[in-house]
C-alpha cells in the first residue's frame, strides 16, 4: 500500500496508456496533494487547486502552481473528492463545467471514502463511465462534451457547498468544512467558560468559521488585537464575513497557516484559545495534531500569557502541556470534552 493511494491510482489510466496526457501539458486538479505520482506527469501548465496549507505547501514545494481557487476550462480535469458528499458531488460538478469539449474528467477516491457511490453521481451527470481499480482506490473517467448530461443536476449540485446560515442564523458556513452544519459542541463549552479578562493581542488556533473569535469579540471588550489561523482558506473567507459585525471591536487577522508547524514568526500573544483538530482527514485519531497545536501555542504565547484549550477527554494532552506550562487547570469536564486552563510564568 502506497502513502497517498488515491493519488497514485489517479493516474493509473495514463500509465496504462487508457488516456494520453494533453500534448501542452495544461490540465486542472481540482483537490491536489503532492506525491510521486503527480511529479511524474506534471508540467508547468498543471494548475492545482487546494484549498488546505499543507497541501498547498507540499505543491508549491514540488515547483507547482496551486491556489486555492482555479478558474478557466481546461483540456483534462483531475479529481481528488473530498468525504462529504455534497461537497464532493460540487467538486464533480465544477469538474465538467471547468472541461473543454471533449476534454477527460479523472476522479479517484479510496473504496471506503465511497468510490463506488461518487461514480455513480458522476454517471448521473454525465453517462457511463470507464473505471480502473488498484490500492483499494477506484479510479473513473469520462468525456463530457457541451450540452451532454443532466445538466439541471449539474447546475444544482454546484451550488451544493454553497455558503449557508447555520446556528439560527448567526454564522455562515458551508459543506466540506469541520462540523459544518453546527455549532461544534466543545466549541461550544470552551466559549461558555472563557473568562471576560482576555485582553491583550490574541489568537484563534483552527478557528474555522469564527465561533470561538465572535464569543471572545462579544465577551472581553480588552481584546485589543485578535490572529485567526486556519489551515483551510474556505473556511477562513466565512470567519472574515462572520466576524465583519465585530470588526470594530478589535483588529483582526486572517491567517492560512498550518499550525501544527508553528505559528507566523515574531507573533507572541498575550492568550491563545484553541479546540485543536485530532482528525486529518482520515478516521484514526491524530493526537500528534492536538500535541503541536500546544507546542505552538506555548512557544507563541508571552510570558505569563494563558492557553484556553478544549478537547475530546480522552486524549492523553496533559502530560504535553504540563511539560510547556507552569501552569496547568482542569476548569470543567462534560460529556464526552474537558476544558483546561494553562499559562506560562505563573504557578
Amino acid at each position: 500500500m502506497t502513502d497517498d493511494p488515491a493519488l497514485d491510482t489517479l493516474f493509473l489510466p495514463f500509465d496504462t496508456e487508457a488516456l494520453a496526457w494533453p500534448a501542452d501539458g495544461r490540465a486542472l486538479f481540482l483537490g491536489a496533494r503532492a506525491g510521486a505520482a503527480l511529479s511524474e506527469h506534471a508540467s508547468p501548465a498543471l494548475a492545482c487547486e487546494q484549498s488546505v496549507r499543507q497541501h498547498a505547501t507540499a505543491l508549491e514545494q514540488a515547483g507547482l502552481t496551486v491556489s486555492p481557487a482555479v478558474e478557466g476550462r481546461f483540456p483534462l480535469v483531475l479529481v481528488l473528492p473530498p468525504r462529504q458528499r455534497e461537497a464532493a458531488r460540487t467538486l464533480l460538478a465544477r469538474a465538467l463545467d471547468q472541461a473543454e469539449p471533449g476534454a477527460a474528467v479523472v476522479v479517484c477516491l479510496a473504496n471506503t471514502d465511497g468510490a463506488r457511490s461518487i461514480e455513480e453521481d458522476l454517471v448521473r451527470l454525465a453517462g457511463p463511465v470507464e473505471s480502473l481499480s488498484k490500492n483499494r482506490c477506484r479510479v473513473f473517467w469520462v468525456r463530457p462534451q457541451d450540452g451532454a448530461g443532466d445538466l439541471a443536476l449539474r447546475a444544482e449540485w454546484a451550488l451544493l457547498d454553497a455558503p449557508r446560515p447555520v446556528a439560527e442564523g448567526r454564522f455562515l458556513s458551508r459543506p466540506g468544512l469541520f462540523a459544518w452544519d453546527r455549532i461544534d459542541p466543545g466549541s461550544a463549552l470552551l466559549a461558555a467558560h472563557l473568562p471576560a479578562d482576555l485582553k491583550g493581542h490574541g489568537a484563534d488556533l483552527g478557528s474555522g468559521f469564527g465561533t470561538l473569535s465572535a464569543a471572545i469579540l462579544e465577551r472581553c471588550p480588552e481584546v485589543t488585537a485578535l490572529d485567526l489561523y486556519d489551515a483551510e482558506a474556505r473556511a477562513l473567507d466565512l470567519a472574515r464575513r462572520n466576524l465583519a459585525p465585530l470588526a470594530g471591536q478589535a483588529a483582526l487577522d486572517f491567517l492560512w497557516h498550518d499550525v501544527a508547524g508553528g505559528l507566523a514568526p515574531g507573533r507572541r500573544y498575550h492568550f491563545i484559545v484553541t479546540n485543536p483538530p485530532f482528525h486529518d482527514g482520515g478516521r484514526a485519531d491524530r493526537h500528534d495534531l492536538g500535541r503541536a497545536f500546544i507546542a505552538a501555542a506555548a512557544a507563541g504565547l508571552k510570558p505569563k500569557g494563558r492557553l484556553w484549550l478544549v478537547a475530546n477527554r480522552h486524549l492523553p494532552y496533559e502530560a504535553t502541556l504540563e511539560k510547556a506550562f507552569t501552569m496547568v487547570r482542569s476548569v470543567v469536564e462534560d460529556g464526552p470534552y474537558k476544558v483546561i486552563e494553562a499559562a506560562k510564568g505563573v504557578r
